[in-house]
């Protein structure tokens, strides 16, 4: 023992004696119960125990892990920091993003502003700024420009051209048409229009035909009311009919108003003045030749008639209007009356 009463033992022995079952003790006073404790611990170990530590005695109890804790552990195993915020801010931005959409605010924004990739493509440089329109004579730029469905609230990227095609095939006067994209900013569309021949009347509407007879648009306005008029069902098939026959009025032709089909076999020329000329349906060709011969002899389609036939070969027959038909009976009255006096 030292001065205070401790063990000597060399550190040598204590790693070369293997076998020992002293080992080195703490610095613990042997006074102290403390100390008598320590020595008579660690003097009661046996080799095996102090080869191997002990394992820690862990409740039955606390020993089987649920489902939701063993998930629990594994997923604060694998988070990082900042995860748990971002997670947080994506969910409150998806329940705002599904109230905005359910509110009927993103409906109004599209109605306003257009789909959410056409606002992006517009902020970076891509609106539609410039639509260039070439081929049309008849049909206005607004007009096409809402058939086609491109507005400010398009982008040029997103603008699909094929389809803005085919809205405008849609339009009744428009034979072809291209569409084409030039980047940043510029569109350029270029037409074919179909060219109206005619009006046609059927059941108290009025359509505008194609030299084929194929009705092409509603007459809407005044654009089209100095094309030729023609009347009656199955008029507009025998339209290249009705253009001859109006090459041969020659100088009458301005004077004809319309030209209405009768039983789809003949036709009447309704005159400017309010008089019909009925022409045969054999030969109206010569018809109205004779009609040509009447106005320049006789200035025929000057008088107080109301309908000249012109239907049975060699002959013609007029009806006077009433006024003038009156007029007549009285002037013949005095003839008639002179005849049976006598």
């Amino acid at each position: 023992m030292d001065g205070g009463r401790r063990f000597l033992r060399s550190l040598k022995e204590s790693f070369t004696a293997p076998h020992s079952l002293v080992p080195i003790v703490p610095n613990v006073p042997i006074e102290s119960p403390y100390g008598l404790v320590a020595v008579a611990a660690v003097t009661s170990v046996s080799p095996a125990s102090a080869a191997a530590p002990a394992a820690p005695v862990v409740p039955r109890a606390l020993s089987r892990k649920g489902f939701g804790e063993r998930l629990l552990s594994r997923l604060t195993h694998f988070a990082r920091p900042g995860v748990g915020t971002l997670a947080t801010f994506a969910l409150l931005g998806f329940v705002g993003a599904a109230g905005f959409v359910q509110n009927g605010g993103y409906a109004a924004l599209v109605a306003s502003e257009g789909e959410l990739y056409d606002i992006a493509a517009r902020a970076l440089g891509f609106p539609i700024s410039a639509v260039t329109i070439t081929g049309q004579s008849r049909l206005r730029e607004r007009e096409l420009l809402d058939a086609a469905g491109v507005g400010p609230r398009n982008s040029l990227p997103f603008l699909n051209a094929t389809a803005v095609r085919d809205q405008l095939m849609l339009v009744p006067l428009v034979k072809s048409a291209r569409v084409m994209k030039l980047y940043p900013d510029r569109l350029v569309i270029a037409i074919e229009e179909r060219q109206p021949s005619a009006l046609w009347q059927r059941d108290g509407r009025v359509a505008v035909i194609s030299e084929d007879g194929v009705p092409i648009d509603e007459l809407r306005d005044q654009r089209y009311l100095g094309l030729p008029f023609v009347v009656g069902e199955g008029a507009q098939k025998r339209l290249l009919e009705f253009r001859m026959l109006m090459g041969k009025a020659g100088d009458l032709a301005h004077r004809v108003k319309a030209g209405v089909l009768v039983a789809g076999r003949r036709w009447n020329f309704e005159m400017t003045n309010g008089v019909t000329v009925k022409l045969p349906e054999i030969d109206p060709f010569g018809a109205l030749d004779t009609l040509a011969r009447l106005q320049k002899e006789a200035r025929i389609l000057d008088k107080d008639v109301m309908c000249i036939d012109l239907r049975i070969p060699d002959r013609i027959a007029v009806r006077l209007t009433e006024e003038a038909a009156s007029a007549r009976e009285a002037q013949l009255a005095p003839r008639k009356s002179s005849k049976s006096g006598g």
